[in-house]
């Protein structure tokens, strides 16, 4: 084999995986911005469809409790809307467009509430 030769294709170095400080960094924006606003004292009441084929939920973010009395103020949102949901990673996930809704009750629980997104 000669010298002048050029590599054109190599199974040797097999596949080429994604460094892990680019998806660390995506999980700690994600939590950063979660922190951010769990700390200004405003709970945000946010609409979303992405990654659940055009169904709609409401997402609660902010609220200042964690592990069994979020499930249970979750469990209470979900009997006054009347539907189903789930809380993951702290934030209340409410299905169907209950903003309104949601808004009065959480406000008469004394949270300050906005109503966030599309």
């Amino acid at each position: 084999m000669s010298n002048d030769s050029r590599l054109v294709y190599s199974s040797e170095t097999g596949r080429v995986r994604p460094s892990k400080s680019k998806a660390t960094s995506a999980s700690t924006t994600a939590a950063t911005s979660a922190s951010t606003a769990a700390s200004d004292g405003i709970v945000r009441i946010h609409r979303s469809t992405k990654g659940r084929k055009g169904k709609g939920v409401c997402l609660i973010v902010g609220l200042p409790l964690s592990g069994p009395e979020l499930k249970a103020l979750a469990k209470k949102l979900k009997r006054t809307c009347g539907t189903g949901g789930a809380v993951k990673e702290g934030v209340v996930e409410i299905q169907g467009d209950h903003r309104e809704r949601l808004k009065g009750e959480l406000e008469k629980l004394g949270y300050r509430v906005k109503l966030a997104g599309g």
